[in-house]
C-alpha cells in the first residue's frame, strides 16, 4: 500500500506536469493579465503560511510555513508590479 509521502510526491510530480502544459497553452496576449491575476490568488498561500506559523510548534513545518510565505510574498509583488507595468503600457501613464 503507498505511503502518504509516495502519494503527495505523485500529486506534486503530476501538478508540475499540468502547470507546464496549461501555461504553454496559454497564448502570449493573455499571458500577462491571466498570471498577474493568478499571482495575486497567492495571497490565499499567505495566510495560510501565516497560521501554519504561528500555530505549529517549532519544527519543519515553521521551515516549510516561512519558506511558503517568502515565496508566495515574492509571487504577490511580483504579480503587482507586473499587472503596473502593463497597465501603464495599455494607460499611457508613466
Amino acid at each position: 500500500m503507498m505511503g502518504p509521502l509516495l502519494v503527495s510526491i505523485y500529486v506534486f510530480v503530476l501538478a508540475g506536469f499540468l502547470g507546464f502544459e496549461l501555461i504553454t497553452k496559454v497564448p502570449p496576449t493573455l499571458h500577462t493579465p491571466l498570471m498577474s491575476g493568478a499571482n495575486a490568488m497567492s495571497g490565499i498561500t499567505i495566510i495560510g503560511a501565516l497560521t501554519l506559523v504561528t500555530v505549529a510548534s517549532p519544527s519543519v513545518s515553521v521551515v516549510i510555513g516561512v519558506a511558503a510565505l517568502i515565496l508566495a510574498t515574492i509571487n504577490v509583488v511580483g504579480g503587482f508590479l507586473v499587472t503596473d507595468r502593463m497597465l501603464a503600457t495599455f494607460g499611457g501613464r508613466r
